[in-house]
């Protein structure tokens, strides 16, 4: 509900209520900021999945919420790799384990609704943290705060403003920092399915001529699906009846899991990439895919979201304990400087991954293939592999190595 006497001053104001923007929020509020959740009420019915990994456990077990998300969702012990192109050079098939590197489990995968409702519940309930469900109509980007001009007539100010509100992020627009953006011949196919045959907490992605194909286990004897395919095929299968797109589905994975049966709720996203050329300007901190998108390979999207968050929630309490403005360009820089090698290397790296799939050239595929053949039979690069793809070394914020962080 909103609150009828909302403070009209805030330390941060984030916008964006999925579950970049409730992680921000609960985050800055729990580590001393007054801070306002800007967004209309959020929607319960996201069936697509999301797979928390490596540092995003760690930064979820540190604010005591892991267990609660995990009880939710479906663990991940192996993740699996089946050249499935039909190609004259495939790669072998790869086989990473999480107990290689001394892990029960890579992480959890959990469905978006039920993630963003124990976000929600949480967010509800913290101190220091007022929830106001209004959209943001304009902002007023001062030198000293920003003022945003809400739906229902209010306005509200605030030191720091965190943009959680997605792609095309009205608070980017209004901050002018720019994006580098573009489009992939592809869009993936999103739907949950049950099958008889336990995964195992074995995740299986197929690589095949237009894209991955991705079955990744939920809770009981059920799997979430991503199919990357040309946006005509996409389209063709989300028309399919039931019976018939699980016919298909199940031939595309070779059985491996028995009869499909598929659940309610299916979706087609055409598939781009952008970057933001600053994570911040003029008291606009980007979060999530305010800052970044990029297809649905590897895993990677809300889990480089929480190392933005978890980063600028560093930075900002260092520069609350000292005394300094939290909304600077100086604080801006020092969160940008923080994130730009892990979104590029990211976000460029997923790129190229498509890129070398769809590649019908035989030296590109004879070097994907080596990649392979090499991350598998070398277990001190396929362990280096497993930890990098995690989390990376070199920017792990300390919250993601379990160590808590205050403003004061």
């Amino acid at each position: 509900m909103t609150a009828p006497t909302a403070p009209a001053h805030f330390d941060v104001a984030v916008v964006g209520a999925g579950p970049a923007g409730l992680a921000a929020a609960f985050l800055l509020a729990r580590t001393g900021f007054a801070t306002a959740l800007v967004a209309p009420a959020t929607r319960p019915d996201d069936v697509r999945t999301t797979a928390l990994l490596g540092g995003s456990v760690t930064f979820f077990e540190t604010l005591g919420l892991w267990k609660e998300i995990a009880a939710a969702g479906a663990d991940l012990a192996v993740m699996r790799l089946v050249d499935d192109t039909g190609r004259l050079l495939r790669a072998p098939e790869a086989t990473f384990r999480a107990a290689e590197i001394g892990l029960p489990s890579f992480g959890v995968n959990i469905v978006n609704s039920a993630l963003t409702r124990i976000l929600d519940d949480h967010v509800a309930r913290a101190r220091g943290l007022t929830r106001i469900e209004a959209a943001v109509e304009s902002a007023d980007l001062g030198s000293e705060r920003a003022a945003l001009t809400l739906s229902d007539g209010r306005t509200v100010t605030a030191t720091l403003v965190v943009a959680a509100d997605g792609k095309k992020s009205r608070l980017r627009e209004a901050a002018g920092i720019s994006t580098t953006s573009w489009a992939h011949p592809q869009s993936a196919l999103v739907l949950n399915l049950a099958h008889p045959v336990p995964h195992r907490a074995v995740s299986t992605e197929f690589h095949g001529p237009h894209g991955p194909y991705v079955l990744v286990p939920l809770p009981g004897n059920r799997s979430s699906v991503v199919l990357v395919e040309t946006p005509e095929e996409a389209e063709r299968l989300k028309d399919l009846a039931d019976e018939p797109l699980a016919l298909e589905l199940e031939r595309r994975a070779h059985s491996i899991l028995g009869r499909f049966t598929v659940e309610p709720g299916r979706q087609v996203w055409p598939l781009s990439s952008m970057i933001a050329t600053s994570h911040g300007a003029r008291r606009v901190a980007l979060v999530g895919e305010a800052a970044h998108t990029f297809p649905p390979i590897g895993a990677q999207g809300l889990n480089l979201s929480l190392r933005d968050i978890a980063s600028l929630a560093e930075v900002v309490a260092d520069d609350a304990r000292a005394k300094k403005d939290i909304g600077a360009q100086e604080a801006l820089e020092a969160y940008e400087a923080s994130r730009r090698l892990d979104v590029e290397t990211r976000t460029r790296g997923v790129d190229v991954a498509n890129r070398a799939l769809l590649s019908d050239l035989l030296p590109v595929q004879a070097v994907r293939s080596l990649g392979f053949a090499l991350a598998n039979s070398i277990a001190p690069l396929r362990r280096l592999v497993m930890r990098e793809g995690l989390t990376p070394t070199w920017s792990t914020p300390r919250l993601m190595r379990g160590l808590d962080i205050a403003a004061v």
